[in-house]
């Protein structure tokens, strides 16, 4: 049972902490290294969700935590018109892997994950509402009465949280990820393997997916 017997008070320590370890919010707009697409694209302990088209000639991969600020500011402000001129069109498809940096954060991916095929619906859903549950004073409560707008009851709710073998693989999504691509921040960035940290603007996206897609 991963989380019925921590308090609600260590999930909102655990959601603090992770603004410590969250990536600047100006990213380097510049890759910061590469890694082999075949490894990175290998197939891991839980599924990708991809959206976009499979064919597509870009690929981007976001290692993000629910309870990161820069990783809500992505999905809000910046991913619409990602999705809009870029995975909607066909030019690249996006592929959001857990990588939690806190309890609290476990457990959002685990409850998302719950809801298949409207896992990533139910993640805008929770960036969107970030303050309303990450940073509340009772932070689980929270987090439910937010996943109700989702259909996930409260009987459900506590059901996936003792799920231990979804705990282990939402960590194991993780834990591969520092340790066979670096990862150590949120959000990261893979776009065809090249990796780019911290938030990244539509006009800078712009300028990664046109330089991907010149040199094809």
């Amino acid at each position: 049972m991963p989380f019925a017997f921590m308090p609600r008070r260590g999930f909102l320590v655990g959601a603090a902490c992770a603004l410590l370890v969250a990536a600047p919010a100006l990213a380097d707009k510049s890759s910061s290294g590469k890694v082999s697409t075949d490894e990175l694209m290998a197939p891991n302990a839980l599924p990708d969700v991809v959206e976009g088209a499979a064919d597509a000639p870009v690929t981007i991969v976001e290692y993000a935590s629910m309870t990161c600020s820069h990783c809500a500011a992505f999905h809000k402000d910046v991913y619409p018109e990602l999705k809009k001129k870029y995975i909607d069109t066909g030019k690249a498809k996006f592929i959001l892997r857990e990588f939690p940096l806190d309890p609290l954060a476990t457990a959002a991916f685990m409850l998302a994950r719950e809801l298949g095929d409207k896992r990533d619906a139910t993640v805008d859903l929770l960036f969107s509402q970030q303050k309303n549950w990450a940073f509340s004073d009772k932070p689980l409560d929270g987090l439910a009465n937010v996943l109700k707008q989702a259909g996930l009851g409260q009987e459900k709710f506590e059901a996936v949280l003792k799920d231990q073998a979804l705990y282990e693989n939402v960590n194991k999504v993780r834990n591969r990820a520092a340790e066979k691509f670096g990862v150590n921040s949120t959000p990261t960035f893979f776009v065809n393997g090249d990796k780019y940290t911290g938030e990244i603007g539509v006009e800078d996206w712009d300028k990664i997916i046109t330089s991907k897609t010149a040199a094809k």
